[in-house]
């Protein structure tokens, strides 16, 4: 086939970037022709709250990837989506997971079927945001009425969905593994590349930290006396995309400067497998949720995980076998963090990942891919 992503990826960095180009490495090892369409402008700087959206990384070299979407211009909108339109790809997958997106891919993916042949297919991360703004449920209205057919990342993005189209195709697919961060290393080698006291043990949180991730809540139980007593810090590794001084004022209060490192600057691709191999258990104590690709990141490390039961989340984490799910609060997270550090489940659980993690392969994307493709009706 010849297939064209629409969607976020280099000079753009971040996992968003990370998928669309993980992807298109399937598709081309499956023996399809790939193009990527990103952008030139992806957020203006009142949505984007880190320091810089671009990669400070050399473009790829096996991958052929346009930087020509604006996602403020209608002009642009249109141009780019004669210009796919024309190239009469079998299929166009689009990334969605921002309503404020909905204009600009619902106009090119509107272009691009102009030529009777494209299908328009599109892998929803969220069709209602976690932060929500006026309008966007009629903004991504717009953009489903564009599509063709559907891949929920999550059970409750699918269940979403239904509340603006529930005739076009639709199906679950979990996100993949991220597996494009390096072959795991050793902890005594992590723990070497990020200066590590090598007698203690670690937790970790990690990505762009954001209010509805719950860092207080892990921060809450982290002052718990019961994990005082225990030889572990907690790692926060990832940017702040929220006001980082509550936070500060919250360290102070419970008194656990120092059970933390903070590492909150952007974790460069090449240096995220450092953070995953020292890590004991990896904490995700999200207040609400879809789903996660730092759940896939876990995988691809075989590394225990600790959810809370919100969204997607426990959808991909067998509770007890490769992780926990528990309620979104202190005294739970604290549980949890006690029973695997007393009860010694860390091995146990790496073990059940091994075997957990087979079900998330790219080439089981791609069929789901190819069977949604199937059920859209031919264009010509």
């Amino acid at each position: 086939m010849k297939v064209i992503i629409l969607g976020s990826a280099h000079p753009l960095r971040g996992g968003l970037a990370a998928y669309n180009e993980r992807l298109a490495r399937e598709f081309i090892r499956q023996g399809h022709s790939v193009q990527i369409y990103t952008f030139s402008l992806q957020y203006p700087s009142f949505l984007f709250p880190g320091t810089s959206q671009y990669s400070d990384q050399p473009a790829p070299d096996d991958l052929y990837i346009h930087v020509k979407v604006n996602s403020l211009n209608p002009l642009n909108w249109l141009s780019v989506g004669r210009e796919i339109a024309k190239l009469n790809a079998d299929l166009l997958i689009v990334k969605f997971w921002l309503p404020f997106m909905a204009p600009c891919l619902g106009t090119i993916s509107r272009m691009v079927k102009k030529n009777k042949k494209t299908k328009v297919i599109s892998i929803i991360d969220n069709i209602i945001p976690h932060e929500k703004r006026v309008g966007d449920f009629q903004l991504a209205g717009y953009f489903v009425n564009s599509v063709d057919g559907f891949i929920a990342m999550s059970e409750s993005v699918l269940e979403d969905l239904k509340k603006f189209d529930d005739k076009k195709p639709a199906i679950f697919s979990p996100h993949p593994l991220y597996d494009n961060f390096g072959e795991a290393i050793s902890k005594t080698e992590a723990y070497q590349k990020l200066g590590l006291e090598i007698n203690t043990e670690y937790l970790l949180f990690f990505g762009f930290i954001r209010d509805y991730k719950g860092l207080d809540i892990l921060l809450h139980a982290m002052a718990d006396e019961r994990i005082r007593q225990l030889n572990v810090k907690l790692i926060v590794a990832g940017e702040f995309y929220t006001d980082a001084k509550p936070y500060a004022e919250m360290i102070t209060q419970l008194g656990i400067a120092d059970k933390l490192i903070l590492k909150t600057d952007f974790i460069p691709d090449g240096e995220v497998r450092n953070y995953f191999c020292a890590a004991d258990m990896v904490v995700q104590p999200y207040k609400h949720a879809t789903q996660s690709g730092v759940t896939q990141i876990c995988y691809h490390f075989d590394r225990p995980m600790l959810v809370t039961n919100v969204g997607g989340l426990p959808e991909i984490v067998p509770n007890g076998k490769v992780g926990y799910v528990v309620e979104p609060n202190a005294q739970a997270v604290a549980d949890a963090i006690v029973d695997f550090y007393k009860n010694h489940k860390e091995f146990v659980m790496r073990d059940n990942i091994k075997v957990e993690k087979k079900k998330y392969a790219w080439s089981a994307m791609l069929n789901k891919i190819a069977e949604i493709a199937a059920q859209i009706p031919s264009k010509q």
